[in-house]
């Protein structure tokens, strides 16, 4: 029999160790003997069992099980208002399944005269998590059944989500932890299916870095038809595509997503066309949404005898504001140094959307953790982020509890307090912006450039040269920083 050599273990990639790279972990860990020593290989040596991937599926389990205690009371004693606002249980899923007919066995965009204010996926899957609830009516056992399955395949879909991460991080699979353990997926993971557009844009990053940008539009389209916001990295992949003169990455990329949502959505406008069209018509007419900016000024100007802000002129500011955002990350985008990563870009613009969107829903927050994550995995920022988000978490169900008890403020969060922690969520998101736009600008302070590291992420505009510059000062010149320029004698 043939003898097999194997592989040399000089050429495996070794793995960036938290410990050792982040300081705040770094000091934490001195409890358990301090950091991974420096004469270890990890990556290199064999972990045995638990490897990075089983170790973060491990910690997605019981954050997903701390999730569930979360709405433990709920689980317990029902979904009713306002007992779940003040038991901070909250859940989307046992209010659609009550007073959308999903308990009565309406299937979105199937059954005609059902009218669902979520994309086309979003829709199916309510409808067929529906179908999987044993007996019949909406019976306070049929109820928790209908949260615990949705429960349980969003916990699958954080585990894709924490995989794909990790795929996507490269060396530095560690960073998906801060998906795993994420205190705001903790909180908010169960409140809508927000978890499956995560995952599904997850998957077509991870798709994008390995340069299959056919799977990654299929992706980014099916996160598309989930939930709007993957649309949005397509503008990232865009502004690369200037940059690097890669326009076919965009086409291709672009191309995909495009077919991939007429694929699911024409089938259901044919079937039910005014079902389909309530989603966007809601999303148009709707007037400001909770912990949005344009809801907390519509409360000040209610307290203060201003006239507020009705859904039109809601629509235009939101819509002005997001595009002037967008016009200056081009800038930057097209006029730093470097080429800014992928991940980085696609995190700036989500967040963006977020902050001037017109609704904010607690649970959007798990929309940036994978971005950031890829674009700025430093602990302590995001710690700090999330500790914030915690807070507004609390306040909007606090307030949602003396909205819906109409009990007297002494006993309830006030107006002000409950803006203040709007603004500070506004905030910390914007600060998370100004760090990883000045990572961009200045990428010596990007931890992921580390050890002539280009962009992981980036498919195919890893290592590729510039094309378009924007900087009249000087020609534009290579992205590849690791090839010092020779000095003339």
């Amino acid at each position: 029999m043939q003898e097999t050599t194997p592989p040399d273990h000089r050429t495996r990639t070794r793995l960036v160790v938290p410990s050792r790279s982040d300081l705040l972990l770094r000091n934490f860990t001195e409890v358990i003997g301090g950091p991974l020593g420096r004469r270890t290989a990890a990556g290199v040596v064999s972990p045995g069992v638990f490897t990075v991937e089983r170790v973060l599926v491990l910690l997605t389990v019981l954050a997903a099980l701390l999730a569930v205690l979360v709405k433990g009371y709920c689980r317990s004693n029902g979904w009713e208002s306002p007992t779940q606002f003040y038991a901070t249980c909250y859940s989307d899923f046992p209010e659609l399944f009550r007073n959308r007919g999903l308990g009565d066995g309406a299937f979105p965009f199937v059954t005609a005269g059902s009218y669902f204010e979520y994309p086309v996926i979003m829709g199916f899957i309510a409808g067929a998590t529906a179908l999987l609830v044993p007996g019949g009516g909406v019976s306070d056992s049929r109820v928790l059944a209908y949260f615990d399955i949705n429960a349980t395949l969003i916990a699958a879909a954080w585990i894709v989500t924490v995989l794909a991460t990790a795929r996507t991080a490269g060396r530095r699979q560690w960073d998906a932890a801060m998906v795993a353990v994420a205190p705001g997926i903790v909180l908010a993971g169960f409140i809508n299916w927000d978890m499956w557009a995560v995952g599904l844009l997850a998957l077509g990053m991870y798709f994008f870095s390995r340069n299959k940008l056919l799977l990654a539009g299929l992706f980014i389209g099916l996160g598309t038809a989930t939930k709007l916001y993957p649309l949005l990295i397509l503008g990232a992949v865009l502004l690369l595509a200037l940059r690097t003169g890669k326009i076919r990455a965009f086409l291709v990329t672009a191309g995909a997503a495009a077919a991939t949502w007429l694929a699911v959505n024409l089938p259901a406008a044919t079937q039910d066309p005014a079902g389909w069209k309530y989603f966007y018509q809601f999303t148009q007419s709707r007037p400001a949404g909770y912990s949005s900016p344009w809801f907390g000024y519509n409360l000040v100007a209610g307290r203060l005898g201003w006239k507020p802000l009705g859904a039109e002129a809601i629509n235009a500011l939101a819509l002005n504001a997001f595009l002037a955002a967008c016009v200056l990350i081009a800038v930057l985008a097209l006029a730093s140094p470097r080429r800014p990563r992928f991940a980085q870009l696609v995190f700036l613009i989500v967040a963006a959307f977020i902050l001037t969107n017109k609704v904010y829903s607690p649970q959007f927050v798990i929309w940036l953790v994978p971005l950031l994550a890829l674009a700025r995995p430093k602990w302590r920022d995001f710690l700090v982020w999330q500790a914030v988000e915690g807070l507004h978490w609390a306040a909007v169900w606090m307030y949602l509890g003396q909205v819906t008890s109409g009990g007297p403020t002494q006993h309830n969060i006030d107006m002000p307090y409950y803006v203040l922690a709007v603004l500070a969520h506004m905030v910390a998101t914007g600060y998370l912006m100004v760090r990883v736009a000045w990572d961009i600008w200045d990428p010596h302070y990007d931890v992921v450039r580390r050890y002539e590291v280009d962009d992981p992420h980036g498919g195919p505009f890893n290592r590729a040269p510039d094309w378009l510059r924007l900087d009249i000062r000087r020609p534009a010149r290579s992205v590849l920083p690791w090839r010092k320029p020779r000095v003339e004698a």
